[in-house]
């Protein structure tokens, strides 16, 4: 007779054991099957996004307009060929000018006796500054009939002033006024009267005067100053044979570097570690002989002009064969007897 099968003690207590450890696997394995299809899901949802965002950007691209390049900008408006063109314009002109073709240029205007003027007296003013003008008629200025027999012996003398910001306003229409009174202002019509303008209104008084006069001499005057006048017109008839003069009272020094101070110069950094101005005639008086007045003519749209006009005036000597003359009589600031100039 067959026996039954049996179980001991030790087997019941294994498969017991058994049961146990296999049902926190089973957790843990359901648990890993949740986080997998978590990460997938998210992975999956990633891609599409990714997706989308690639695809909107394309679309977004093709529909952007294309953003041009300042050459295609050029290219597009035509602009090259007319940059070209105003270059080749601009280097005709001033050929035409070096060779005395001036278009619309008025006849240059001579002594009443047919000779050739031996100055023209530009005296800068401004909107402000009418008393000065009426201390310079009254004193060393003629006025009137004197005015015009001063012209006969060969000095031509203008009050030199520009136009205002705001074209025909008070402000012209008085100079208008005192010119129809006077007679003795050159209106500068293309210049734009400013104190921050002062070094392109010499561009303006020179090629103007040496346009309209034919002189030995063209002269920049303040109108805050007293002016000899028998004694500038001696010291010019003396001069008369040197063709390439730059006179006047001949200085330098520093640099003006900090923005706010008087006299403050942009472009500072120009002047080298030294920070100190070349030598130049001094602003109150600067004598130019016609050779140079028709060089800033001829030149005028490529002189570079710096925060203040005696300085500018000088930079342009610099670059050509100026004969510099130091004269101390035209120092107006100096307290020598024989100076031709002095401070009002």
């Amino acid at each position: 007779m067959d026996s039954l099968p049996t179980t001991t003690k030790s087997d019941r207590r294994w498969r017991s054991k058994n049961l146990q450890t296999s049902k926190p696997s089973l957790v843990m394995a359901f648990f890993s099957c949740l986080a997998w299809l978590y990460v997938a899901g998210r992975l999956w949802q990633d891609a599409e996004n990714r997706t989308l965002l690639t695809n909107l950007l394309k679309t977004n691209s093709a529909q952007r307009p294309k953003v041009l390049s300042v050459e295609d900008k050029l290219a597009v408006l035509g602009c090259k060929d007319l940059e070209r063109r105003i270059v080749e314009a601009e280097m005709e002109l001033t050929l035409a000018k070096s060779q005395g073709y001036l278009k619309n240029q008025l006849p240059q205007s001579k002594s009443a006796s047919g000779k050739k003027l031996l100055a023209v007296i530009g005296v800068y003013t401004g909107f402000g500054s009418r008393l000065n003008r009426n201390v310079c008629r009254g004193s060393w200025m003629p006025k009137g009939d004197a005015l015009k027999k001063l012209e006969e012996r060969g000095i031509v003398i203008r009050f030199v002033i520009g136009r205002s910001a705001n074209r025909g306003d008070s402000l012209d229409r008085n100079i208008d006024e005192e010119n129809r009174s006077t007679g003795d202002f050159l209106i500068l019509e293309g210049h734009e009267e400013a104190q921050e303008e002062l070094p392109k209104k010499a561009k303006f008084f020179f090629s103007t005067a040496v346009q309209n006069w034919d002189a030995d001499f063209y002269v920049k005057v303040d109108d805050q100053i007293n002016l000899d006048l028998e004694g500038l017109i001696g010291l010019l008839e003396r001069r008369r044979d040197q063709a390439s003069a730059y006179i006047g009272c001949m200085k330098s020094g520093d640099v003006v570097t900090e923005e706010g101070k008087q006299w403050y110069e942009p472009d500072w950094w120009k002047f080298g570690d030294e920070k100190s101005y070349f030598r130049h005639a001094a602003a109150p008086l600067i004598i130019l002989s016609k050779n140079w007045a028709q060089y800033i003519n001829i030149n005028s749209a490529s002189l570079k002009t710096y925060a203040h006009d005696d300085t500018s005036i000088g930079s342009w000597m610099m670059g050509v064969q100026a004969t510099y003359i130091d004269d101390n009589r035209l120092c107006c600031s100096s307290i020598k007897q024989d100076k031709v100039c002095s401070l009002a």
